[in-house]
C-alpha cells in the first residue's frame, strides 16, 4: 500500500462525490444537522459553566438582621462570627448603606426616596477559610438560631443546583450525541452500500482477477471519509451561523439590561475535535458497509 494508492483512491472518491451532487449535498446537510445539535448544546453549557464558576468562585453567607434589631444585637452576631474560627473575613453592611446602594444599582432612586421609611434590614455578608461547602453550611444552619437573626443566605445554593442542572445537561447531550453519531454510521453505511450496489459487478470481477480486500475497500473508505469531512465542515457553519444569529439578539436582550452576554464560537481545538469525529464516524460507517458487502461476496 504506498500513498500512490492511497491518492488514486481518493481522487476516486471525490469525484464520485462531485458525480452526485444532489444526492452527496442531501447526505452531507443530514450529517451536518446530526452534528451541528449536540456541538450548539456543547457550546451552550460550556458558556454556561464557565460563568457559573465566575460567580460562585468565592461563595459567600448573607447573615440578614431583624427590622428591629438593635446595635446591641448586631455587636453580638459580630462577636460570634469574629469568634468563629471557619470565618476567614465579614463586613457589616448598615441598613442606610444597603438603601444607598440600592439606589445605585437598581436605577430606582426616584421610586425608593418616596419610601416613608427603609424597609432594608442591617446585615453581616462573611466567607470562610478555603470556601469550604461544609463550613458554610454549618455557619448557615447555626446562624439562623442566633437572637435578632431573621434569614440567613447561602449564596452558592443557586450555584450549586446549577451545577447540578449543567451536569444533567452535559449527560443529555453526550447521549443525543451518541444517537446522533448512529444515525451518521448508518447514513454513510446506506450510502456506501448504494454505491456498492452500482458496482458490484465490478467489485466481482475485481475480486476474481486477484485483487485484495484493501484494495476493493481503500476508495470506499475515502467516499465515507470525505463526505463526513464535509458534513463536519457543513456542521462548524450551520454552528457559526447560529451564533451570530444568536449572539446579535442575545445583545439587544442584555442591552435592556445593561449587560453584556456573548456566546464564544468554537476554537481550533474544538473544530479540529468536529472535524476529527465526523470524518472517524464517516470512515467507520463506510468500513462496516463495505466489509459486510465483502462478506457476503465472498459467501456466495
Amino acid at each position: 500500500m504506498s500513498l500512490r494508492d492511497h491518492g488514486r483512491a481518493l481522487r476516486d472518491a471525490a469525484a464520485r462525490l462531485a458525480a452526485s451532487p444532489m444526492a452527496s449535498l442531501l447526505s452531507v446537510l443530514v450529517i451536518a444537522v446530526a452534528l451541528s445539535l449536540p456541538v450548539g448544546l456543547y457550546v451552550g453549557l460550556s458558556y454556561l459553566q464557565s460563568f457559573s464558576r465566575q460567580l460562585s468562585s468565592d461563595p459567600q453567607i448573607s447573615i440578614f438582621l431583624a427590622l428591629d434589631a438593635s446595635s446591641r444585637d448586631a455587636a453580638g452576631v459580630e462577636e460570634r462570627l469574629r469568634s468563629d474560627p471557619d470565618v476567614n473575613e465579614y463586613r457589616f453592611i448598615g441598613r442606610e448603606q444597603a438603601l444607598s446602594e440600592l439606589k445605585r444599582g437598581a436605577g430606582m432612586s426616584d421610586v425608593l426616596d418616596n419610601l416613608k421609611q427603609n424597609p432594608l434590614p442591617d446585615a453581616f455578608v462573611a466567607t470562610v477559610r478555603a470556601n469550604r461547602p461544609e463550613a458554610l453550611e454549618r455557619l448557615r444552619d447555626e446562624a439562623s438560631g442566633w437572637p435578632k437573626v431573621a434569614h440567613v443566605q447561602l449564596d452558592s445554593e443557586w450555584a450549586r443546583k446549577l451545577d447540578a442542572a449543567l451536569r444533567f445537561g452535559r449527560t443529555a447531550v453526550a447521549v443525543l450525541g451518541a444517537l446522533l453519531a448512529a444515525a451518521l454510521v448508518a447514513v454513510t453505511f446506506n450510502t456506501i452500500r448504494l454505491q456498492i450496489l452500482t458496482r458490484r459487478e465490478e467489485i466481482e470481477v475485481s475480486k476474481l482477477i486477484g485483487a485484495t480486500n484493501p484494495f476493493v475497500r481503500r476508495p470506499f473508505l475515502w467516499f465515507g471519509t470525505l463526505q463526513g469531512l464535509a458534513g463536519g465542515l457543513a456542521a462548524w457553519g450551520v454552528v457559526a451561523l447560529a451564533l451570530r444569529l444568536l449572539n446579535r439578539d442575545l445583545a439587544r436582550l442584555a442591552a435592556l439590561y445593561s449587560a453584556s452576554f456573548h456566546l464564544p464560537g468554537l476554537s481550533l481545538p474544538d473544530v479540529a475535535v468536529l472535524l476529527g469525529v465526523a470524518a472517524l464516524l464517516g470512515w467507520l460507517g463506510a468500513w462496516l458497509s463495505v466489509a459486510r458487502h465483502l462478506w457476503q461476496i465472498g459467501h456466495e
